[in-house]
């Protein structure tokens, strides 16, 4: 395990596991290691599906399925967003997807304590047809450095996890576009897509949020250097951080 740390492997690939909104959440190698900046998209996610209705998890009186805060997770990586989303609520159900094979299989360890459903494919192409018009919150945390910017990133990153979880195209921005574009038809009403992004890459962000027909906020924490775009069907945001339109 030294040995492998002083040659540049991950200290959570050498372990095996990532500290992540104070779980223990499984990474194996070539699956990309979550940050902590996202822990800032978990606590927006969750104040935006409390707005909605879900109560806190101390709340044990069980929900119909049409009552239960639906959650999905897209590029999803080790699970760990949608892992800490629905551990911070009660009633939800958790939907999950990524393109990569490791990625999904560390996934559904992560996610098999919480009943949650996983899927191979791109983006929404693996989900269930009957989740299109029923998702609350719509967590993701898709690839936004931009393609030329990856030479400059640390060997740890772009050695050993999979570009197609770092490559966000030429600005950055282009997987976060076809995210947007394909929302509206799968959030439910009242729902929230929440996009983590860059500070100089937040406009861009909540224009392709704006373009596909939902009301784009911006929210950061600068501590943390995180920024996460809210896309809103009602216009309902969530709280806890600096908002700005």
């Amino acid at each position: 395990m030294v040995d492998r740390r002083v040659i540049g492997h991950p200290l959570e690939h050498v372990v095996g596991w990532a500290d992540f909104c104070g779980l223990r959440i499984a990474v194996s190698d070539g699956v990309f290691v979550p940050r902590r900046r996202s822990e800032f998209l978990v606590r927006q996610a969750v104040g935006v599906a409390l707005a909605q209705g879900a109560v806190s998890a101390k709340a044990s009186h069980p929900l119909p399925e049409e009552q239960r805060v639906v959650v999905a997770d897209l590029c999803c990586g080790s699970g760990a967003i949608g892992l800490a989303v629905v551990s911070a609520l009660a009633h939800t159900d958790l939907y999950a997807a990524d393109i990569e094979p490791a990625a999904v299989a560390c996934a559904r360890q992560n996610l098999r304590a919480v009943g949650g459903h996983v899927y191979q494919g791109d983006l929404y192409d693996p989900l269930p047809a009957s989740l299109r018009g029923r998702i609350d919150v719509l967590v993701v945390n898709a690839p936004y450095v931009p393609t030329g910017e990856i030479a400059f990133m640390p060997a740890e990153a772009r050695l050993h996890e999979p570009a197609v979880a770092l490559d966000g195209g030429s600005d950055g921005v282009a997987m976060h576009r076809r995210v947007a574009d394909g929302a509206p038809g799968w959030l439910a009403a009242g729902g929230h897509l929440l996009i983590e992004t860059s500070a100089r890459q937040a406009e861009l962000t909540a224009a392709a949020v704006t373009a596909s027909g939902l009301t784009a906020t911006v929210a950061a924490e600068d501590d943390v250097d995180a920024t996460v775009v809210i896309g809103s069907m009602t216009g309902v945001t969530a709280s806890g951080g600096e908002l700005r339109r």
